[in-house]
């Protein structure tokens, strides 16, 4: 049972799992499943049933139309037991005959009776009871279940029972089935639809908002044509969907208020309920308007843009729907704008901006029915899926009106964009009035409402071109929100007459591809600056920093450098400082293309010195880039970590993993590796929420190093396996590397790293090709094969003293330590890497280990055992076990008695400090592994060294030690 695979529901199956092993050992439990419509709590039962192999599997359902049937459901649950009925008692059987009767009797003994008969099954194979709907039972059914399951402790039987969210019976554990996550959810598309193009996908993903039943019937009701992405995509379930039924019930059950009321929360989910409420109250009037001039809702609609007054400016329709504050100054008479310009039949008061309970109260029906939650910040749906099924239940045109309500009263109130996104959902034909209105207040919005605005925008503009252009910006902004789905479907809608933009949506397809290594994305980047390098220098300049990677691969260097000196000429010398940053960094890239090491250090130099006179996120990466490049370590981590924070203040998430990637390379070549796991962490989980699986597997494999560092194997291996495959391999065989080194397979290692640094230039690359060559130069001289790395180690030696940086000096000391041809010189290098001053932590303990190595085999043990001990001391407290074991024999070897080094202080390693703040929290071992991306085994570990390292015995005193702190 515990192989069964189900799309995003391993915590489900690995707490069920749990159960169910217990049971087998004897100790019976019950256990419940909750989840809200669509969920997947059914078919999780089915598939545990279809998997239920060696069980005795009894399933039932509830169902609505028997609640009135005694014992009902437990018949359906105990009827393949009925040819045991012959091994009970005579007392039990008499009393489960009354139960098949419908008898009411005793409950007590009905109770007693069913545990027996189940029991009796278990003397040739564990039972297993699936009920689902286990809230539709009959009651005395639910009394018999139970009753047995509070007694099955010592039993093999397991229960597990699934009810809807909200419904879950006290007394018994239960587990909530959370939405799917996005992987999730495109598998549960590509299983269904295997054909389904990557966009279309995205939306779905997006609309079902993780719900493996919206998924289907989305998915089923796709035409050939939206399948591959030739036809607009839905943009809500479709009408014959089961669930969308299910929704629509619950909503058409409330008084037509409330509905009026969820509409209008539907249609602007950011509305506070004072808003909502005003609105409601021009809706109202509206309809009452529509009853008496029935034929003019041409009127009604035009009234969102303003204009109702001009075709028709007596007309009683468009003066109440103008109820925002304006219909008194065209209509003064009309008594229903003048009441809303006072208190209005909702119970606000307009001229304090207060709300009493006379209007929330209309929205008491769907709180009671769980629908939506009401606070003053807003009034949210019980999920995405509900409020899309409310707005899509409502007809176009009332859906018109009602933004139109809105916009007024967002107009009035000082909401100009969103306002003006209303004004443009109620309006039905172009408006170029409206469309540049929106798209001037794109330009200062966050990217997702930016998207949003340059859609209605592109929608209203008449002018191709121009269209061609709104579309653009918005398939940007979409892209940057981390929508990357609409961004594409924007881009195809982009006209065949869009001239340049056309071009320049090329280029912004292939960014989108970079992160995920896609094959010719850098070639359309090239092609791309080299149609616009004279007509749009600043586009064509932003494609060459993005190909960046084209300036270090042969055969593309040239054309790269050709490109680079055409846009440079296009530069006045009055740009922004973002501007002029990106001519250094595509000018420093021009000259490692060329070969001209020095010129790039002197370009990308300043390209970092500009950095600070920016702020926008963007160029930021461009001088972290930089600084990496030049080996400005921590430089770069710093302005990384600046980008990051500016693009999630600006709202550009997929720039976010971006940035941290830099953070975490940059931690890592400083030698500071917890702040490049914490990078890493935050990294992999925000490249997961904005669906970028090759960009969190950049972060997991970044992750697998830092564990392959310190020698923890199980780990290291356990984020490998995550890391798909692409462009972050080479990452991957590095940490594979390192672990060929903790164990001594130095010829295996060397050759790994030697394909790594002879590989095409990849995301990273740039790092990776100096940031393994001190382990590189190691494992060749162990394996003898030195000579064959020389070139290698030639290039290092001149970049590391180009930086000018401690940390890469003193990385290149020990290498030309191992490079010397004789013991004095070797020390003497040896000597001078520990004197630098950036040589510290783990780097530093590395070359302890060499150099005392070295030492103590030539018989100086005295000093070799100095470097020994630091080098022990120092693994010790990075909890990097492996090599203070390696430390600690060459100790031995040396002549000094050394038992299991125990730690030096209660100080624990960041790694220490996260995983016990968890457990602290309540999080067990598996939870701590999921999170952190490590096995079970390793954060067993981990504990031991805590408790050890803080002198506890239990999590209970580490939780209230962390707690006093």
């Amino acid at each position: 049972m515990q192989k069964l695979g189900l799309a995003g529901r391993a915590d489900a199956l690995a707490v069920i799992g749990r159960l169910t092993s217990a049971a087998a050992a004897g100790r019976g439990g019950i256990l419940v499943i909750s989840a809200g419509p669509g969920e997947g709590r059914t078919a999780l039962l089915h598939a545990v049933a279809e998997h239920a192999d060696g069980w005795t599997a009894l399933t039932a359902s509830g169902f609505a139309d028997e609640r009135d049937l005694p014992y009902a459901s437990l018949q359906t649950l105990l009827a393949p037991l009925d040819d045991r009925h012959a091994d009970l008692a005579p007392a039990t059987r008499e009393a489960l005959s009354r139960v098949a009767g419908g008898d009411r009797g005793d409950p007590l003994a009905a109770g007693l009776a069913a545990l027996s008969l189940v029991r009796t099954a278990t003397r040739t194979r564990p039972v297993l009871c699936l009920i689902d709907d286990a809230h539709l039972l009959d009651p005395y059914s639910w009394r018999a279940v139970a009753f047995a399951a509070r007694r099955v402790g010592g039993e093999r039987i397991a229960i597990v029972a699934s009810v809807p969210a909200g419904a879950e019976p006290s007394g018994f554990p239960t587990h909530r089935l959370a939405p799917l996550d996005p992987a999730a959810s495109r598998r549960v598309l590509a299983a269904h639809a295997p054909d389904l193009a990557e966009d279309v996908a995205g939306t779905l993903t997006e609309i079902a908002a993780g719900h493996p039943g919206a998924l289907i019937d989305l998915v089923h009701g796709l035409s050939p044509e939206q399948r591959r992405g030739y036809a607009p995509p839905p943009e809500a379930l479709p009408p014959d969907s089961p669930l969308r039924r299910r929704l629509a019930a619950e909503l058409h059950a409330l008084p037509a208020r409330t509905r009026e009321l969820l509409l209008l929360a539907a249609a602007a989910p950011d509305a506070s309920p004072d808003t909502l409420l005003t609105a409601a109250t021009a809706l109202h009037a509206t309809g009452q308007a529509e009853r008496h001039a029935p034929g003019n809702e041409t009127a009604t609609a035009l009234h969102a843009a303003g204009q109702a007054e001009r075709h028709a400016p007596g007309n009683e329709t468009a003066t109440a729907l103008h109820a925002a504050g304006q219909a008194e100054r065209h209509a003064p008479g009309n008594e229903a704008a003048a009441a809303l310009r006072a208190t209005d039949p909702a119970g606000h008061d307009r001229e304090h901006g207060t709300v009493d309970n006379r209007g929330l109260d209309d929205f008491a029906p769907a709180e009671r029915k769980g629908l939506v939650t009401v606070t003053a910040a807003g009034v949210r749906f019980r999920g995405p899926l509900m409020r899309g099924v409310a707005y899509a239940e409502m007809p176009v045109a009332r859906r018109r009106i009602a933004h139109a309500a809105l916009a007024a009263v967002l107009e009035e109130r000082g909401a100009h964009l969103p306002a003006l996104l209303h004004r443009a959902a109620a309006t039905t034909g172009p408006d170029a009035a409206l469309a540049h209105d929106l798209a001037v207040a794109a330009r200062e919005a966050d990217p997702v409402v930016a998207a949003e605005a340059g859609r209605y925008a592109a929608a209203l503009c008449p002018n191709p071109a121009e269209k061609a252009g709104l579309l653009l910006a918005a398939a940007r902004s979409a892209w940057l929100a981390g929508r990357p789905h609409q961004a594409g479907q924007l881009i195809r809608r982009i006209p065949a007459a869009g001239g340049a933009a056309r071009v320049r949506a090329r280029g912004l397809t292939a960014e989108m591809s970079l992160p995920e290594g896609r094959p010719g994305a850098r070639d359309v980047l090239l092609d791309v600056a080299a149609e616009l390098a004279e007509s749009d220098p600043g586009t064509a300049l932003e494609a060459l920093a993005l190909a960046g990677e084209s300036a270090c691969r042969s055969g593309e260097q040239t054309r790269y450098a050709a490109l680079a000196r055409r846009v440079a000429a296009g530069r006045r010398g009055d740009e922004p400082p973002a501007v002029t940053l990106a001519f250094h960094h595509v000018a420093g890239l021009a000259c490692i293309a060329d070969g001209d090491e020095p010129g790039s250090f002197t370009r990308l130099r300043q390209a970092v010195e500009l950095a600070d006179r920016v702020a926008e996120p963007g160029p930021l990466l461009r001088a972290a880039t930089a600084g990496i490049l030049i080996g400005d370590a921590r430089r770069a981590g710093a302005l990384a970590g600046r980008a990051a924070v500016l693009a999630r203040e600006a709202g550009a998430s997929v720039l976010v993993p971006q940035a941290l990637e830099l953070a975490a390379l940059a931690g890592m070549a400083a030698g500071d590796y917890p702040a490049a796991n914490e990078a890493a962490m935050d990294g992999a989980a925000v490249a997961r929420g904005t669906g970028q699986p090759i960009l969190a597997g950049a972060h997991l494999a970044v992750l697998a190093v830092l564990a392959a560092l310190v020698g923890d194997r199980d780990t290291a291996l356990t984020r490998i396996a995550s890391v798909p495959d692409g462009p972050s391999r080479p990452l991957c065989e590095w940490a594979l590397a390192l672990l060929d080194m903790v164990d001594g397979r130095c010829p295996a290692a060397a050759e790994r790293l030697l394909a790594v640094v002879s590989a095409p230039p990849g995301p990273g690359s740039a790092l990776l090709r100096v940031a393994v060559v001190p382990h590189l130069l190691e494992t060749a001289a162990q394996a003898g094969v030195r000579q064959a790395v020389e070139p290698v180690a030639v290039a290092f030696d001149r970049w590391a003293d180009r930086t000018g940086q401690p940390g890469w000096l003193a990385l290149r000391d020990r290498c030309r330590a191992l490079r010397a041809d004789d013991a004095e010189t070797a020390a003497d290098h040896f000597e001078t890497a520990l004197g630098r001053e950036g040589e510290a932590g783990f780097p530093r303990a590395h070359t302890e280990l060499l150099y005392g190595r070295s030492l103590r085999r030539r018989r100086r043990n005295v000093e070799a055992r100095t470097h020994l001990r630091r080098a022990a001391e120092t693994f010790q407290l990075l909890d990097a076990a492996p090599w203070a074991e390696q430390s600690v024999r060459e100790l031995r070897a040396a002549g000094e008695r050394v038992e299991t080094p125990l730690p030096s202080g209660p100080a624990l390693t960041a790694q220490q400090e996260r995983i016990a703040s968890l457990v602290a929290g309540g999080a067990t071992n598996r939870e701590v592994a999921q999170e952190m991306h490590l096995s079970p085994r390793t954060v067993d570990h981990h504990l031991r060294n805590v408790f050890a390292r803080l002198g506890v015995r239990s999590r209970t005193e580490m939780a209230r030690l962390l707690t006093a702190r």
